[in-house]
């Protein structure tokens, strides 16, 4: 996974959308998409369910999985053919991370910032608005990070069911929800360039590299052998069981210290918001100790910065707190750390090869490693590729809470887990007829 400033963001980025500019575009991002991600073929269906609901004169939302690097560029070209451009909520680091030209070309392609680590009143009024008001889906990725592990659904975050019902509460039209699942396929077999990046892998930790043993075999020896590294750091020694339970105690060994260390109540919820809950109260102090001034690089990145909502942006060169000196300042910092450790741990389900060996779930675990292991901002990409994009039948969202019918309450959660297991559902169908195993 990529790393990236946690700070509260400098400012607000509103959307600006300019259709004729999207459609102007969008050979550009075409080329992009090809050139730099190989992705050479776009699979597109399911486009009837988003014109339809528009047609019907509905806010639409769509909830895609966070797929890859890149998916937006794949979603923007769904929206040429279902015939409207598409609004993005997108991480405010990427607009921050942007020069000020690609900053206005994200918001004339529809994209809009938001802190992911705070409650932003300010983008969730301005999703509510579009849902509300505009001709335009918008797009949430309700997963938040890229987890490289795309057979399975990350847990989705409730911001997106919440910004829904409240547009449906408000709203003169209808809202609907459009589950919609991406996946990326190899078209040449990467199996020799994943060979070469196993032995860095295995080189970076001072390992005889094994070639006579088989991929899968190889990366579940590497994952062993950097948990007991870990182990030895924060728990002072290697534990017993399988890699799965391993690292799920690991997990919470090092979060509930963070909890703990920065009066966090442990609320129960999925990993990925329990850690947003501590990064917060990180980010106060560190606020508080003079450390928020750091900023991030502004990189040139061309037509790559084109409405790139991935939550992974090009990590800043340094740190928060790197700048600054004393034994507060340093714990903050290496607090910070920690979260980024545990999100990084998080994404290692430690099951997800051996349960079904296809040539994408191995190249999307050294995928990740390589980001991990290596530093590499993005992993290298090692054949070309085919996407795929399937949209859902849409999902009516209820003027209120209270289901009349039924006489119960319908929650944000119950929501987000109707939608969550929608997206997984279309993606099990993309699956089903595509994936190939691999020895």
């Amino acid at each position: 996974m990529n790393r990236q400033p946690f700070e509260t963001p400098p400012k607000f980025w509103e959307p600006r959308m300019k259709p004729w500019l999207v459609r102007l575009w969008r050979p550009l991002i075409n080329r992009d998409l090809a050139k730099n991600q190989r992705i050479v073929e776009l699979e597109i269906t399911g486009i009837e369910h988003v014109q339809k609901a528009l047609q019907s004169g509905a806010g639409v939302l769509v909830t895609p999985n966070h797929s890859f690097h890149y998916d937006s560029y794949c979603l923007i070209e769904a929206s040429h053919r279902v015939g409207t451009p598409f609004h993005f909520l997108t991480a405010w680091q990427v607009f921050a991370m942007s020069k000020w030209h690609e900053q206005l070309m994200l918001q004339w392609h529809g994209c809009f910032s938001i802190n992911r680590e705070a409650a932003d009143l300010g983008a969730f009024k301005t999703a509510v608005e579009i849902l509300k008001l505009k001709p335009e889906p918008l797009v949430i990725f309700p997963e938040g990070d890229i987890y490289h592990n795309n057979d399975r659904v990350t847990p989705f975050r409730d911001g997106a069911s919440a910004i829904a019902m409240t547009a449906a509460k408000k709203a003169e039209r209808p809202i609907v929800c459009i589950p919609c699942a991406l996946k990326c396929f190899y078209i040449d077999d990467p199996t020799p360039q994943l060979k070469v990046l196993m032995t860095r892998l295995e080189q970076a930790i001072h390992w005889r590299p094994r070639p006579d043993l088989p991929l899968a075999e190889r990366i579940y020896h590497f994952a062993e052998g950097m948990l007991v590294l870990k182990e030895m750091e924060y728990l002072g020694e290697p534990q017993p069981g399988p890699v799965k339970s391993r690292t799920q105690k690991l997990i919470e060994a090092v979060l509930s210290r963070l909890e703990a260390r920065h009066n966090v109540p442990n609320k129960g919820g999925i990993i990925p918001e329990r850690v947003k809950e501590v990064r917060r109260a990180v980010i106060k102090a560190l606020e508080q100790e003079g450390l928020a001034a750091h900023k991030p690089d502004a990189q040139a990145r061309g037509p790559a910065a084109v409405a790139s909502t991935t939550h992974h942006s090009p990590p800043a060169k340094e740190p928060i707190g790197t700048l600054a000196s004393g034994g507060q300042k340093q714990q903050l910092a290496n607090d910070m750390e920690d979260l980024f450790f545990i999100i990084q741990l998080f994404s290692y389900p430690g099951d997800y090869v051996a349960e079904r060996p296809t040539i994408e779930r191995i190249a999307e675990t050294l995928d990740k490693a390589e980001e991990d292991v290596l530093r590499a901002d993005y992993p290298s990409i090692r054949g070309t590729r085919r996407a795929v994009i399937r949209f859902g039948e849409p999902i009516p969202i209820p003027k209120q809470r209270d289901a009349k019918t039924t006489g119960t309450k319908i929650t944000v959660e119950q929501w987000t887990n109707l939608v969550e297991s929608r997206v997984q559902g279309l993606l099990d169908e993309i699956n089903s007829r595509n994936s190939t195993i691999t020895s």
